[in-house]
């Protein structure tokens, strides 16, 4: 039987009362029209799955009780971390959404001379903040327990500093560069994607000099929210759990 999930920003344990808040608590008795005795798959991101009976619903809040939990791993053996170009409008919200669906572990937004993004402290941590809440109803709908890190922006001239020495880079170049299917197998991959406009040549450079690898995707040049997804599912193909 499949259950609605909610992904709940605390600890939690069998036995325990708990209280939605106002959004959640409304989604499920408006949205989807759930009743008392209902129940739901709470999670937290400790890689568990907690059933809830709801016990009470008032006009703002819901409260269930936590009847018992299992263990259960739906994450890929493959670590990825997808490195991706800021992009405008909601194609952003559409790449993190779907790479959480395809298993990514890690997302790090990339800022380079070609975002078409410009955005304050401010207004970045606000950014922040809604990918992170697309990150956790992603995990709600595909059955993930466990939540990927979401970095801080980087800009491009200073990927050095988070690079995993445990991972092979992969840069994704539209005009040169190696197939897919051509890769040694490997546990982890971080995947470089650049802004709608592209990355300079200073900085496709910089980062081949730092040990990335440039791949091609076939003959035509995909765009930023297509290119990110496409790899990271033939990648999963090929070394992960497709």
């Amino acid at each position: 039987m499949r259950y609605n999930r909610v992904y709940v920003d605390e600890p939690l344990a069998v036995g325990q009362a708990i209280k939605l808040p106002p959004d959640q608590a409304r989604h499920l008795a408006t949205v989807l029209r759930m009743a008392v005795r209902e129940k739901v798959v709470l999670f937290n991101g400790d890689g568990f799955e907690y059933f809830a009976v709801i016990e009470e619903i008032q006009k703002k809040s819901m409260t269930l009780a936590i009847e018992k939990s299992e263990e259960k791993n739906n994450e890929s053996p493959l670590n990825l971390h997808l490195i991706q170009g800021i992009s405008r409008g909601d194609k952003m919200d559409l790449t993190i959404q779907k790479a959480v669906e395809l298993g990514v572990q890690q997302i790090t937004p990339l800022l380079s001379e070609r975002c078409g993004v410009k955005l304050n402290s401010e207004r970045m941590e606000k950014k922040l903040q809604h990918w992170r809440k697309i990150i956790t109803s992603a995990c709600e709908q595909c059955g993930r327990n466990s939540i990927p890190v979401l970095n801080s922006p980087v800009p491009v001239l200073q990927l050095h500093e988070i690079m995993n020495i445990d991972a092979s880079y992969l840069l994704l170049d539209p005009h040169k560069g190696q197939s897919v299917r051509s890769l040694s197998a490997q546990d982890a991959f971080s995947l470089v994607i650049g802004p709608e406009g592209g990355l300079t040549d200073l900085e496709n450079q910089y980062i081949q000099q730092h040990g990335g690898t440039a791949i091609q995707l076939g003959p035509r040049v995909l765009r930023t929210e297509t290119a990110g997804l496409t790899a990271i599912s033939l990648l999963q193909g090929l070394f992960g759990d497709f």
